[in-house]
């Protein structure tokens, strides 16, 4: 479908029906809504078609990060080393969790022309209008999770929660003789992310000595936020023996449980991300951080930041990519360090890019229209 370079054509929303989309009501819409209704998206080609290079946009990648946590920290060492070896400027703005400031920050780059936005959205719903321009205006637009986006960036959320859930179904079973009473630190409120903690009791299901004694969502979710809600629970519970959730809330937690006196060598926690001070309680001693289920940050920064670049170049990019979950403890922490170091190594070499990204569907400047405007995700029926 041709268009006229740097405009849309007339009756945009007719033709995303007829091609499957939905269009969002006129008042609330000046441009394509994208690809609405999930799609399943071939494996990505790397040798599709280029097509034109986007107008009147600068070489320069802003980052739109929702608070200064280490995994989306990683994101932006990616990045950066990414804009470095491809001849970009980058600039990152940080919204300390305000989604008004953050959708000020993503106009702020929209309005100086950046042809690259990466987004971790605070609010996706408050965020998507204005991500949504940055597209209109012809720019690649990635996110880390939500939609709208050029590519999104989603772990199998599922997989990754039952990796977690069956390393600590193992371990109660072989170390803790069947029973443990076990805290759950979710993010179920954010929808995109629910499914983790939906394997995490899947995994964990059917075991008779297991005592979920908290299944509850840390607010705000970050370290305070595990502090502050592992204190609560410890008040009712002062016996915990598995607590999981995300890096940040986890390491929350153990703060709490060694302020208290309550942090035992037996203890198995563990977490998802691979923030660093996770990683640094794996390398401790009689450390109850046990294991981590890592997705590499820098390096889906740098995949991110190279997407951006051959956008800017006329080239196909992926639609969406896997964070494929790896399970580290204390003895193969080396070589992931390593990778996280030099992710341009990692990524340049498909064998080593692909333990950690799976890539999916083709877009460039030309079918800019075809953004993904759903939930995505490689699990999705």
């Amino acid at each position: 479908m041709q268009r006229s370079r740097g405009r849309w054509k007339p009756r945009v929303a007719a033709v995303a029906v007829a091609m499957g989309m939905m269009a969002a009501p006129a008042m609330a819409q000046s441009g394509p809504a994208g690809i609405t209704v999930p799609v399943v998206l071939a494996p990505f080609n790397a040798n599709a078609a280029a097509c034109a290079t986007p107008p009147g946009l600068s070489r320069s990648i802003g980052l739109a990060e929702d608070n200064d946590r280490a995994f989306i920290a990683g994101v932006g060492d990616g990045l950066k080393a990414a804009a470095r070896d491809r001849g970009l400027a980058y600039e990152a703005a940080v919204a300390n969790n305000d989604a008004a400031t953050q959708s000020a920050q993503v106009e702020a780059f929209r309005q100086r022309k950046f042809g690259a936005v990466i987004a971790a959205p605070v609010d996706p719903a408050a965020l998507a209008p204005e991500l949504q321009k940055v597209m209109w205006a012809g720019g690649y637009v990635g996110t880390v999770v939500p939609p709208p986006a050029t590519t999104i960036l989603n772990a199998p959320q599922y997989m990754t929660g039952r990796v977690l859930g069956e390393a600590a179904a193992a371990y109660i079973r072989d170390k803790l003789g069947g029973k443990a009473d076990v805290v759950l630190l979710t993010q179920d409120s954010l929808q995109f992310l629910a499914p983790r903690f939906a394997a995490i009791r899947d995994a964990l299901r059917g075991m008779a000595g297991v005592n979920i004694v908290a299944d509850i969502s840390p607010d705000p979710v970050n370290e305070d936020g595990g502090y502050a809600t592992m204190k609560i629970v410890l008040e009712a519970h002062p016996k915990v023996d598995v607590v999981l959730g995300a890096d940040t809330v986890v390491i929350g937690a153990l703060k709490a449980l060694r302020e208290a006196g309550k942090a035992r060598p037996e203890q198995f926690l563990v977490g998802i991300d691979g923030e660093p001070e996770a990683i640094a309680e794996l390398k401790t001693p009689d450390s109850p951080y046990k294991t981590d289920v890592a997705l590499s940050s820098p390096v889906f920064g740098y995949a991110l930041g190279a997407n951006a670049a051959d956008w800017l170049e006329g080239k196909s990019v992926p639609q969406a990519m896997d964070a494929l979950p790896i399970v580290l403890d204390r003895n193969d922490i080396g070589k992931y360090e390593a990778d996280q170091a030099d992710p341009a190594a990692v990524y340049n070499d498909p064998a080593r890019r692909d333990v950690y990204l799976k890539r999916y569907g083709n877009i460039c400047y030309d079918g800019r229209d075809k953004y993904l405007n759903f939930p995505w995700s490689s699990e999705g029926k």
